[in-house]
């Protein structure tokens, strides 16, 4: 009986999707994505929005930043003032409900639905780099 080689490892692409339709990023490609710790100085909901939050944002050295945040259901505009946040500082501007957005905050979420704002120690001054 003859031994059969295994067929070799597929090769890697940039961006690869896995059995559970995630994205799987090379080690490069994260790299790429510039994470930092943000200082909520106003938070507002977005009128005729249920989910819209607008938040003004202080990130130390890259300065103020405004992003819109889906998070409405989760938290007042009011407990989120002061809070440090982790946002996705390189995001392509976008326009939601025509409200300009600058990035993008992270959040863990569970499958019944509860949202966590990920948050850094009160060491961490706005604008440090999340590794």
């Amino acid at each position: 009986m003859e031994e059969q080689t295994p067929p070799p490892p597929p090769t890697s692409t940039a961006a690869e999707t896995t059995t559970d339709e995630a994205v799987v990023l090379s080690f490069d490609e994260f790299l790429r994505v510039d994470l930092r710790v943000a200082q909520i100085t106003a938070a507002e909901r977005i009128e005729k929005s249920e989910k819209l939050v607008k938040l003004q944002l202080d990130v130390g050295p890259l300065g103020e930043r405004q992003i819109v945040a889906g998070i409405a259901k989760h938290y007042a505009a009011e407990e989120l003032i002061g809070r440090k946040i982790v946002i996705v500082a390189n995001l392509k501007p976008a326009k939601l409900m025509g409200v300009p957005s600058q990035g993008m905050l992270l959040a863990a979420s569970d499958d019944a639905g509860n949202l966590e704002l990920l948050s850094p120690g009160a060491a961490m001054p706005p604008g440090s780099t999340v590794r």
